[in-house]
């Protein structure tokens, strides 16, 4: 469950073609470079302007921020649910996290959102394992009070919201090509936008030092042109550019995107349906307008205390299902009170009790229907093993 996909035959050529001549920095070739290709392919794709490759998610997420021109120290809201590199992200970026509340169903809680916008200078949106939290709801909140959204959809390439992709709902998206990912390139990220001065000041930041910047431009785009001549020599180098070798693993799995959000659709609501016929186990449905794009699931513990879930984690990783628990897990990278790093530790107790029971496991596109079954199966016996007949039944 944990392998990831082959890269696509189609990307050897070119990573032999790159090893043979040596030329693996983007700004080597004048122009059409793997990575210049990528994000020409990519902003097709996702129906934007402009994107940027670099480094990692992580790297794009910071990026925004500073391309956004946010004051030092500003506050920068975000959900409680989400991976430690997004707070990272911000902090890095001289700006404070400020969390706010999730729900169980995994998605921002609009209600506390609301109830911390005073003071807030941005607000990423994690959608976390893929779940699309209001962005209608949150949008018309932020719009009102002239608040940028970066929409860090690390886990949601290929998810739509009312027909529009996700990570082109705010003012810029970041996605992730982390081996876990839905593309895989070991590591790298992009971000997206339509602001030509926002990506524009990101391009510069990432290491397009000198006029590297002029390989980021298509003829024509007087804005773009105007943007880069006014942040020439004024930002500093941050030199998060991804390699043509990175490109060329990500570039022939863009065609695939299709086929892996339809079979990793398929696999992830054949489970969650089986798993939603025990009384242990509760997998929240999607919010309406939402078309997801899982590769894994979550799923919540129901009536189990925490001695019935770690004997149900044991259960499951027997028959070769790894589950982890995100707030029983030990320094869980997910559960927000081990970010020791944190300026601000806030008291979130819906979203602290959501985690210490809400359960992840893998569940790639690649798997049959028959192999979901028997990830299903492993599941739902773990949970009887635990509970037992009787009290599953009320017998």
């Amino acid at each position: 469950m944990h392998d990831a996909e082959p890269i696509p035959e189609a990307a050897r050529a070119e990573i032999d073609r790159l090893l043979q001549s040596g030329d693996l920095f983007r700004y080597t070739a004048p122009q059409d470079a793997p990575v210049a290709l990528l994000e020409r392919e990519f902003a097709a794709l996702m129906g934007t302007r402009y994107a940027l490759a670099v480094s990692s998610c992580s790297a794009a997420l910071f990026l925004s921020l500073k391309a956004l021109d946010l004051p030092k120290g500003a506050r920068v809201l975000m959900p409680g649910f989400t991976f430690a590199a997004v707070p990272s992200s911000v902090v890095h970026a001289d700006c404070v996290p400020v969390l706010c509340e999730v729900g169980e169903d995994y998605r921002i809680d609009i209600a506390d959102l609301k109830a911390r916008l005073d003071g807030v200078d941005a607000v990423i949106v994690s959608h976390m394992r893929g779940h699309t939290s209001d962005m209608d709801a949150i949008l018309a909140l932020c719009d009102a009070r002239g608040i940028p959204v970066i929409e860090d959809a690390a886990h949601s390439l290929g998810t739509t919201w009312h027909g529009r992709k996700i990570g082109t709902l705010g003012r810029v998206g970041c996605f992730s090509f982390q081996s876990y990912k839905l593309v895989n390139a070991g590591e790298g990220g992009i971000l997206v936008t339509d602001d030509a001065d926002l990506v524009a000041r990101a391009v510069i930041l990432s290491g397009a030092y000198e006029h590297n910047w002029r390989k980021h431009m298509d003829h024509g785009d007087n804005a773009l042109a105007e943007a880069f001549a006014r942040w020439q020599n004024r930002l500093p180098l941050y030199n998060l550019r991804l390699s043509n070798l990175s490109a060329a693993v990500i570039r022939p799995q863009l065609a695939e995107i299709a086929r892996r959000v339809r079979d990793g659709r398929r696999n992830h609501d054949r489970v969650a349906a089986a798993l939603n016929r025990s009384p242990w186990m509760v997998v929240p449905d999607k919010l309406p307008p939402e078309e997801r794009a899982p590769d894994s699931l979550q799923f919540n513990l129901c009536g189990m205390s925490d001695e019935d879930v770690r004997a149900f984690v044991d259960a499951a990783g027997a028959e070769g299902v790894k589950v982890q628990v995100f707030g029983l897990t030990t320094d869980n990278a997910r559960a927000y009170w081990n970010w020791g790093f944190l300026p601000e530790m806030p008291e979130l107790p819906r979203t602290r009790a959501m985690l210490m029971r809400a359960c992840d496991t893998r569940l790639p596109a690649r798997l049959t229907p028959t192999e979901c079954d028997a990830v299903a199966d492993v599941l739902l016996r773990a949970a009887h093993s635990v509970m037992g007949t009787d009290r599953a039944y009320g017998t």
